[in-house]
């Protein structure tokens, strides 16, 4: 009967390689208010793009718009497009915002501007009551959107 040689291989080598630098660019515009703080009006990365939370403050004046719930909302949705478009991307791409708001009262008129500026297949939302916000801004809203 013939014999059978056997050869064990050698246990293969576990390697570790540090995951791939991932390029995150910066984008800033002069139509949405300047960062008022240590931090960017978005970031662009992997097909994403975060932006960060906007109150209704005028680029132009760097002041907080007067008025109520609405007018402000409505500001912050076009600071909001202004940084998107920016990143070259825009509000119909958003998948998930994130509204603050200072008074649940106010979510129905925040509510009706925001269906205004998303009027269809809206993105995913929470909206969280806050304590306070930036220069007593009533409203604040971040989001996510695709690159």
């Amino acid at each position: 009967m013939p014999t059978q040689k056997i050869v064990k291989k050698p246990a293969a080598k576990k390697t570790t390689t540090a995951p791939k630098a991932t390029k995150r660019t910066v984008i800033s515009t002069e139509l949405a208010p300047k960062a008022i703080g240590p931090y960017s009006q978005a970031i662009r990365v992997n097909g994403f793009v975060f932006a960060a939370g906007q109150t209704p403050i005028d680029p132009e004046t760097s002041q907080l718009i007067e008025g109520d719930v609405s007018a402000q909302t409505r500001r912050v949705l076009q600071n909001v497009s202004a940084i998107l478009e920016a990143a070259g991307t825009s509000l119909a791409k958003v998948v998930k915002t994130t509204v603050f708001l200072t008074d649940m009262a106010n979510f129905k008129a925040m509510n009706a501007v925001y269906a205004e500026f998303f009027p269809e297949h809206p993105p995913a939302r929470s909206t969280i009551a806050v304590l306070g916000l930036p220069l007593g801004a009533q409203v604040e809203i971040e989001c996510i959107a695709l690159a």
